[in-house]
């Protein structure tokens, strides 16, 4: 097969097809969408695709047929026909000062205005939108689309300032009543962003949008799945590890049969050739991180968290729940489904390896204030667990603790609990993408964290010495015979018992046994 350009950073469906780039089809999707109904909402997290996806539709309404050629929908659609289409996207936009949306709204609308040669009858950014909708329907003669692509990034943008945040919310509010108001003219409306607000504070005027934000039928509107890796970026396979890509890049699920892929991730790997952190890097907000330590949630209850749907879609300024936070921007995914008394609750975990280590690398960054201990701290951890050494390995985690600044357990009374400390042992092993399993349940109980590496399986648990007896944690690995459960691996197994001191914040004992 012949190797195709690589579409890295399009958002134009025409560029994409013109120019010999791979493309993943997903104009049937379009087609249900038209099939079963009329407004639409879909929340994925960033660079998955949705702009292109809205560029698709458009070029789809324009009639531009040349570009449909092979795909699903080509046969099933009108091509004599051209609907008007309006189109505004605030992914350009910066809105943290009070004003900057009402100008950004005022200069879009002139240029939709100007595009269509209708002239403005009025200054209200609602009152002119619905103008706009309503003569373009009269002015063609067929009733309009209307796409609206991140339309929560006024929103987003201003979070630091709650007060700025609320304005642009309510703002947005308004205008998009509109799109109910002008039912009667409307064909296909489409909205996305990343967050899914809750509509009672932003689309209470919208009550006729559907949310296929959690629909499995949609689940891969946007992303690759393993199917479209194997037959559309085949020629991009050779000399690529198939398991390392699943590993690394796949695992995003939205209920839907199939997991899929960031497309980011997937271009710029076959692009380099080299595995890394490619969709992370690219802006992970500190405002995540910041929210996290903020709240003191701990690492490890982020790879097994437990959320209502309600709750995945209660999201809105000042009110961000931690799980639908990192849901909707990406960070966790539903990786299981548990009805619970005529309500469905959804199992929350990392997706991939990319996630798991790059998150946790970021909030062992946060935690010392310093990256550069960080990066030191993890290469020597791995040299030392490569060794063996343990005595090392008991100097490097006090190493951890000591570089945590002091202002951090101010007025904080988290550092009483065994879990804080185990969470930033689960933070080095997981930054280091090493294979780290919290809370392992056997019929003995559940163990803190196990660790397979290089061979071996390290079993750790974690005690603090103020709320136990001295050799608690050492004793619990042997009462509870937690090496059981791995025997059958006939790999070396070492108990690691670990004892904190509240008071000292620091390690109070380190004790190592071979099973």
């Amino acid at each position: 097969m012949t190797r195709r350009r690589l579409p890295i950073g399009l958002q134009s469906f025409r560029e994409v097809r013109e120019e010999n780039c791979y493309y993943v089809d997903k104009t049937a999707h379009i087609g249900r969408l038209l099939d079963e109904g009329k407004h639409y909402f879909l929340s994925r997290p960033r660079r998955f695709g949705k702009s292109l996806f809205l560029d698709t539709c458009k070029e789809l309404f324009e009639g531009n047929e040349a570009l449909f050629r092979e795909l699903a929908i080509h046969d099933r659609w009108d091509w004599s026909v051209r609907y008007p289409v309006l189109r505004l996207s605030f992914g350009s936009g910066h809105f943290q000062r009070p004003d900057d949306l009402r100008v950004e709204v005022d200069d879009r609308l002139r240029d939709l205005e100007d595009a269509a040669a209708i002239s403005a009858r009025h200054v209200g950014a609602s009152a002119r939108l619905r103008h706009l909708i309503e003569a373009l329907h009269g002015k063609t003669g067929h009733r309009v689309a209307v796409l609206i692509d991140e339309y929560d990034k006024p929103i987003l943008d201003a979070l630091e300032t709650p007060e700025v945040a609320r304005t642009n919310r309510d703002f947005l509010r308004g205008l998009y009543a509109v799109v109910k108001d002008c039912d009667a003219h409307i064909l296909f409306s489409f909205i996305t962003g990343v967050s899914k607000f809750s509509k009672v504070s932003l689309f209470s005027g919208l009550n006729n949008l559907r949310d296929i934000t959690l629909n499995p039928d949609y689940s891969s509107i946007c992303g690759y799945t393993d199917v479209d890796l194997d037959t559309v970026f085949a020629p991009e396979l050779p000399d690529l590890d198939r398991d390392q890509i699943r590993d690394w890049y796949n695992g995003y699920s939205w209920r839907g049969d199939e997991s899929v892929y960031n497309p980011y991730d997937i271009l710029l790997l076959f692009d380099s050739r080299e595995f890394a952190a490619h969709w992370f890097e690219t802006g992970t907000p500190a405002f995540l991180v910041d929210t996290l330590f903020e709240r003191r949630v701990s690492a490890l209850s982020l790879d097994d968290m437990v959320s209502s749907g309600e709750l995945l879609s209660t999201f809105d300024v000042g009110d961000m729940p931690t799980e639908a936070l990192l849901f909707q921007t990406g960070y966790l995914t539903i990786t299981g489904e548990e009805p619970r008394g005529g309500e469905m609750f959804y199992r929350l975990g990392y997706p991939n390896r990319e996630v798991r280590q790059s998150l946790n690398r970021s909030l062992a960054n946060r935690m010392t204030g310093d990256a550069s201990t960080r990066a030191m701290h993890s290469a020597r951890l791995y040299d030392l667990l490569l060794a063996n050494d343990f005595d090392g390995l008991s100097e490097l985690f006090r190493a951890f603790f000591a570089s945590i600044p002091h202002q951090w357990y101010t007025n904080n009374d988290i550092a009483h609990y065994e879990g804080f400390y185990a969470s930033v042992f689960y933070s080095y092993f997981a930054g280091l993408g090493l294979d780290v399993t919290v809370e392992d349940s056997s019929s003995h109980g559940r163990l803190d964290m196990a660790v397979r590496f290089n061979g071996n399986v390290y079993l750790f648990e974690f005690k603090v010495v103020e709320l136990a007896p001295e050799g608690a944690a050492m004793a619990q690995l042997k009462r509870r015979r937690y090496a059981d459960k791995y025997r059958d691996r006939g790999e070396p197994i070492h108990l690691v018992a670990v004892e904190f001191s509240s008071e000292a914040r620091n390690l109070a004992a380190f004790e190592v046994e071979r099973a």
